[in-house]
């Protein structure tokens, strides 16, 4: 995700992250392979990043370049910029609006359920005293609730939902406390509309996977070793020209051998300031599978049980009102309200009913996917002539350079005349040395 004030100030969220997770020590290339951007991307954020948060640029000998930030960088972009700070509170208060949002469903159903239960015990007690008083010649005005005591009793429903309705203290509701229930609360809107796509961010860990591939080869590689990452398509004749998105992205270069065959070589990625190369998490890119709901067994039962009872009580109230002509209290707002009632209590079913028909159409899908990637990946593992070919060919061209300290010839950390008085200072203190090996009193000279 790219936030708006990115492309106003190159401060891209994706390579803070990565200097952080690289321990604040990054060359462009390990930036790109951390975080799945661009090199063209990721060099000019780099270098806005140090120029407004006081990162130091560390030059070698033979001209590579690393960028070195404090630890509290992200804390000093902070203080400069209002648009961070005011992202940085819409994060915190999208979390709690969002928090709401998922439990409001909950809330939702046992509202609705209490609703349903009260209108249908209302009713329930109106006909059945119209009954026992239809021997007089008084009749019962259900409509203005006369003659019995529904009336008072739902003009004052609120008064039901107190922890004390009228004052007893042994009368004392404890049931909405019992109630309280922030994970199932939760659970409710997973039933309803699961826990999110499990790969949203499958782009940026195809491009991750792909940059750790090319780091861990030296920065050298046959397409082989890329396709079992990638999506070819139909328009795409060979495996070659599927690769034309990687160059593009990581500045990549073919080279062919004298038999023909093409090799792809990565110069950027072939300077970093570690000295290991990171494995890929797996051979192929592994899509997951959607799951239906992150709640327990139990919490899903429960919630299609409540929508059950909800939806059941939805159609048997609509048949009582019916019967009867409702138009003021606690009953006419009933009625305005049951079209939402009765359409709450079906989607609350069949939302999740359909979305667990599309998972598993998906799901069959991202497993066919899967299963062409891992085919293609088995190549590798037992490589036929000629890809062993273009495999040992690539290997002419990989290297990864390490940047050590050592190797410094400049870094914006110090002034420059410092940094000379000091490399000066490390020849002299060396020829000491190599002159104190040969002085007539060393037994060691020669």
């Amino acid at each position: 995700m790219v936030y708006p004030f990115t492309k106003s100030m190159s401060f891209n969220p994706k390579v803070i992250e990565a200097i952080e997770r690289l321990n604040y020590r990054v060359t462009v290339g390990d930036v790109a392979v951390e975080s799945g951007l661009e090199l063209q991307v990721a060099q000019p954020a780099l270098m806005a990043l140090a120029a407004e948060a006081g990162g130091h640029l560390q030059v070698t000998e033979t001209g590579e370049v690393a960028y070195l930030f404090a630890q509290n960088f992200r804390s000093v972009l902070r203080a400069k910029f209002l648009k961070l700070r005011l992202l940085d509170w819409a994060k915190q208060i999208w979390s709690v609006l969002f928090y709401l949002i998922r439990i409001s469903f909950g809330i939702l159903l046992i509202a609705s359920i209490c609703i349903i239960a009260i209108a249908i015990l209302a009713i329930v007690l109106g006909t059945a005293l119209s009954n026992k008083d239809s021997d007089d010649s008084s009749s019962v005005d259900i409509d203005g609730f006369d003659g019995f005591p529904i009336g008072w009793i739902f003009t004052d429903w609120y008064y039901f939902f107190l922890p004390n309705p009228y004052g007893s203290d042994q009368d004392t509701v404890t049931t909405p406390a019992k109630q309280k229930s922030p994970n199932f609360l939760e659970a409710v809107f997973s039933f309803l509309f699961g826990d999110g796509n499990p790969n949203r961010n499958l782009e940026q860990r195809r491009w991750q996977e792909i940059g750790k591939v090319l780091r861990q080869n030296g920065g050298a590689v046959a397409a082989e070793q890329i396709i079992p990452f990638l999506e070819q398509s139909r328009e795409e004749t060979s495996i070659d020209d599927a690769l034309l998105p990687v160059l593009l992205r990581f500045n990549g270069q073919p080279e062919v051998s004298p038999e023909g065959e093409i090799v792809y070589h990565f110069p950027d990625l072939q300077t970093s300031v570690e000295s290991d190369r990171s494995a890929p998490t797996n051979p192929f890119l592994k899509e997951s599978p959607w799951k239906f709901s992150s709640a327990s067994s139990g919490q899903v039962l429960g919630a299609m049980g409540l929508g059950s009872v909800n939806l059941i009580g939805a159609a048997v109230l609509g048949k009582l009102l019916g019967s009867i002509n409702i138009t003021v209290g606690f009953l006419g707002f009933v009625q305005a309200i049951y079209g939402i009632l009765l359409g709450y209590g079906i989607s609350f079913l069949a939302i999740p009913l359909g979305r667990f028909l599309w998972i598993r159409w998906q799901n069959q899908h991202i497993a066919t996917r899967n299963q062409a990637r891992a085919q293609q990946a088995e190549q590798l593992y037992d490589p036929s002539p000629t890809l062993t070919q273009k495999l040992n060919f690539a290997r002419q061209f990989a290297r990864l350079t390490s940047i050590d300290d050592l190797d410094l010839v400049y870094t914006t950390e110090k002034d420059l005349l410092q940094q000379e008085a000091e490399s000066q200072a490390a020849i002299d203190a060396a020829w000491e040395k190599r002159l104190g090996q040969h002085t007539p009193g060393n037994t060691r000279a020669t």
